[in-house]
C-alpha cells in the first residue's frame, strides 16, 4: 500500500471515528435528557414502564428484576424516552358489559379440556406465574393522575439535566483550558500596527461597555443601535514589550454605524472599530482565571448559549436568517464529528452548545415538546381539569410531525445547497 493510500485510509478512518464520536455525544445528552425525567418521576411516586435510548427495534434491552422497568438502547440514535404509564392515553378503557350492567366475568377453561391438551395449559400458566414473580409490575401512579404540579416538574426535569450537564463541562472545559475569549485575528501579510487607543491584532476582548464577550454575536447585541462617533469603552488584555499580558481599557471612538441585518452579520462590527475585514477576523482564544471568576464565566458563557439559540429561532421566525443556516440532526452529527476532529476543547464546547441547545428547545411551546405539555399542565391547573385529553394527544401527534419533517428539511437543504 503506497503513502498517499494510507493517507487516504487515516483520513477516511478519522472521519468515521468523528461521527462515531459524534453519535455517542449525542446519545449521551438524550440520555441526560430523559434521566433527568426518570429521576424525578422516580422522586415524586410516578409509574415508569420504560427508558429507552434511541427510536425503533432495540439494539440492547434490560427488564429490572426489582422494578419491573424495561431499559433498552435502540437503533436510532436520533432521541429517546422515558415512558410513563398513561401519559399518552386520553380516556380508560371500560370493561365490556352484560345487558344487566355487570362486567362479562372470564371463564376458565373445563378441567377436562386441560386433560386433554396434555398438561401443557398448567405448564404455560406456571411458565406466566414465573415470569410475573420474575419481573413485577413496576410501582407508582399513572401519569395523568398525578396532580399538575408534580408533572410541571417531571417535565422541566430533563431540560434542566441537560443544562446542568452542559454547565458541566463549561466549568470542566474552562477549568482545564481556560476560559473563552474573542481574539483579534491578523490573516493578513506583513507585520500589523499596533495602535495604542484602537483595537489591534492579538488583543483579547474581554468586555464591550462592561458586557462580557465571549462569542461573536455579542459584539452584535453590544453594538446594536449605536452610531459613528459614539465612544464604547473596550477593555482588552494585550501583551507588552516584555511579552506579559496586561489589561487596559481603551475608548474607541466607532468608526461606522452598528445597523446589523441579523446575529451572525459581522461586517457592521469591523467597520465600528475600523478593521478591514479582509485583513482581520474576530477568533475565540482560552486564557486561564481564578476558580471563582471560571465558575462564574461558566454560568454567563451557558447563558450566552441559550440567549443565541432562542435569538437564532427569533430570526429564522422573522426571516432575518436563513432556514439554510439551520440543521438538523444529520447536520449536528457532522459538526460535531468536525469538532472532534479539532480536539477536546472542541469537543467540549460543541457538547456544551448542544446540551443547552436541547435544555432551552424542549422548553419552547411547541406541541410535543416539554414545554407545550407544561402548558396544558398549567391550563390544567387553573381550570381545575384538563384539556380533552384526546385533543391534547392529537395535537402533540401533529407536532412531533411537524418537528421531524423541519429536521429532514433543514438537513436535505444542507445537502443540496
Amino acid at each position: 500500500m503506497s503513502f498517499v493510500n494510507l493517507l487516504s485510509f487515516a483520513s477516511v478512518m478519522e472521519s468515521i471515528g468523528g461521527v462515531l464520536l459524534a453519535v455517542v455525544v449525542l446519545l449521551v445528552m438524550v440520555m441526560v435528557h430523559e434521566f433527568g425525567h426518570y429521576v424525578a418521576g422516580k422522586s415524586l411516586g410516578f409509574k415508569i414502564n420504560e427508558f429507552s435510548v434511541g427510536f425503533g427495534p432495540a439494539i440492547l434491552k434490560k427488564r429490572s428484576k426489582k422494578t419491573g422497568e424495561l431499559f433498552a438502547l435502540r437503533v436510532i440514535p436520533l432521541g429517546g424516552y422515558c415512558a410513563f404509564d398513561g401519559e399518552d392515553e386520553y380516556e380508560e378503557a371500560e370493561p365490556e358489559k352484560k345487558e344487566d350492567g355487570e362486567p362479562f366475568e372470564e371463564l376458565a377453561e373445563e378441567p377436562s379440556k386441560m386433560e386433554n391438551d396434555g398438561g401443557r395449559y398448567a405448564a404455560n400458566a406456571v411458565k406466566e406465574e414465573k415470569t410475573e414473580t420474575q419481573y413485577p409490575e413496576p410501582k407508582g401512579e399513572r401519569f395523568n393522575d398525578q396532580p399538575p404540579w408534580k408533572r410541571i416538574i417531571v417535565l422541566i426535569a430533563g431540560a434542566t439535566m441537560n443544562y446542568l450537564f452542559a454547565l458541566l463541562l463549561i466549568i470542566i472545559m474552562f477549568g482545564s483550558y481556560g476560559c473563552i475569549h474573542s481574539y483579534v485575528d491578523y490573516k493578513g501579510e506583513g507585520t500589523p500596527v499596533v495602535s495604542e487607543t484602537e483595537l489591534s491584532a492579538k488583543d483579547v476582548v474581554l468586555r464591550v461597555d462592561g458586557d462580557g464577550i465571549y462569542m461573536t454575536s455579542d459584539y452584535v447585541d453590544v453594538l446594536s443601535g449605536k452610531k459613528q462617533g459614539e465612544t464604547v469603552a473596550v477593555d482588552i488584555r494585550r501583551k507588552n514589550a516584555e511579552g506579559v499580558w496586561e489589561e487596559k481599557t481603551l475608548q474607541i471612538t466607532l468608526k461606522a454605524d452598528c445597523n446589523f441585518e441579523s446575529m451572525i452579520d459581522l461586517s457592521p462590527v469591523y467597520a465600528a472599530f475600523g478593521l478591514d475585514s479582509t485583513q482581520y477576523r474576530f477568533a475565540s482564544v482560552t486564557q486561564k482565571e481564578g476558580f471563582w471568576k471560571t465558575v462564574g464565566s461558566s454560568f454567563v458563557y451557558s447563558g450566552k448559549i441559550g440567549g443565541s439559540v432562542l435569538r437564532s429561532l427569533g430570526e429564522l421566525i422573522t426571516g432575518k436568517i436563513s432556514i439554510t443556516s439551520m440543521g438538523g440532526p444529520v447536520t449536528t452529527i457532522g459538526v460535531t464529528a468536525q469538532a472532534a476532529s479539532g480536539g477536546m476543547l472542541s469537543l467540549l464546547n460543541i457538547a456544551a452548545f448542544i446540551g443547552v441547545n436541547l435544555a432551552v428547545f424542549n422548553l419552547l411551546p411547541i406541541p410535543a415538546l416539554d414545554g407545550c405539555k407544561v402548558i396544558f399542565c398549567i391550563i390544567e391547573w387553573i381550570r381545575k381539569k384538563p384539556v380533552n385529553r384526546k385533543v391534547e394527544t392529537m395535537i402533540h401527534f401533529i407536532g412531533i410531525i411537524f418537528l421531524f419533517g423541519f429536521a429532514i428539511l433543514v438537513d436535505v437543504l444542507q445537502l443540496i445547497l
